[in-house]
């Protein structure tokens, strides 16, 4: 199962899965406005105590919003958000008026970072429970490009700081928040998070806007720290820098040299990640 969890489709049909669930739980949601630093000082305390951590910080800024969850028993009782206000924050708010938001920033860039400082601090605190599907999901129409790396607990903040500093430096408009979240390591072969407890960090760019130097300095950052790439989001890494960061690399490799010796599963990426 390690081998066969994450397979990239490189192994391949799979016919047939029996899943392992959890009990049904509910959450209770704490979000609201804070900062980089203040967020990065109570890191160890926050993971320690919340079971599901992340925020998103807005470029050219040291703002973020936080969003906090604590599991609860599924028979625990629930207090929403009223439905007029999660249209409101999580509809209008969040897609509706950050696609203008986008647009504009496409058509006026030097704008931007006046306008993600406006965003993050007109963001209200909120707290709420749920069933763990309604709390999780979350409705985006808002058309971007992303990418996503899973690097090791310590190489978040420095890699983070960097990508300030060079939105700083170059002026480069960035009106989308970069997601930052936390999770547990695993045992999985080709899991970003193999034999390891890992920070994930996204960038995304509106669709309309160019990505490209930004996320190339964030590849060349994070590549520096270790990073593992999110295998379905856009990344530049090949087999040659992967075999050093996943101890079963050549393990997978040489079981899909097994399963597939003709390479009938085989495809331009997987020639990227993986090799020919």
């Amino acid at each position: 199962m390690p081998a066969l969890a994450v397979t990239l489709g490189a192994l391949g049909v799979i016919t047939e899965v029996e899943m392992q669930c959890v009990p049904a739980f509910t959450l209770a949601a704490t979000e609201g406005p804070s900062t980089m630093t203040a967020e990065f000082a109570g890191l160890d305390a926050t993971l320690a105590e919340i079971d599901h951590y992340e925020f998103y910080w807005f470029p050219h800024t040291d703002k973020v919003m936080t969003k906090r969850n604590v599991r609860r028993g599924g028979d625990a009782a629930v207090n929403p958000l009223p439905r007029w206000k999660g249209r409101l924050e999580d509809q209008f708010l969040s897609n509706t008026v950050f696609g203008w938001l986008n647009e504009l920033a496409v058509r006026r860039p030097s704008l931007v970072p006046r306008l993600n400082d406006i965003s993050a601090s007109t963001l209200s605190a909120r707290e709420f429970s749920d069933r763990s599907h309604a709390v999780y999901a979350s409705p985006r129409t808002v058309r971007f490009r992303e990418s996503e790396m899973a690097v090791p607990l310590e190489a978040a903040e420095p890699i983070l700081r960097e990508m300030q500093r060079w939105v700083e430096r170059t002026a480069e408009p960035v009106a989308f928040p970069v997601e930052v979240r936390w999770a547990a390591g695993d045992d999985r072969w080709m899991s970003t998070a193999h034999e390891r407890d890992s920070c994930y960090i996204a960038i995304h760019q509106y669709v309309k806007a160019d990505h490209r130097a930004y996320f190339a300095h964030f590849w060349d950052v994070a590549r520096e720290h270790g990073a593992r790439p999110h295998w379905g989001k856009m990344h530049d890494y090949d087999a040659d820098y992967l075999r050093s960061v996943y101890p079963r690399f050549d393990d997978f490799v040489a079981l899909r040299d097994r399963l597939d010796p003709q390479r009938v599963f085989t495809n331009p990426y997987l020639e990227q990640v993986l090799g020919a």
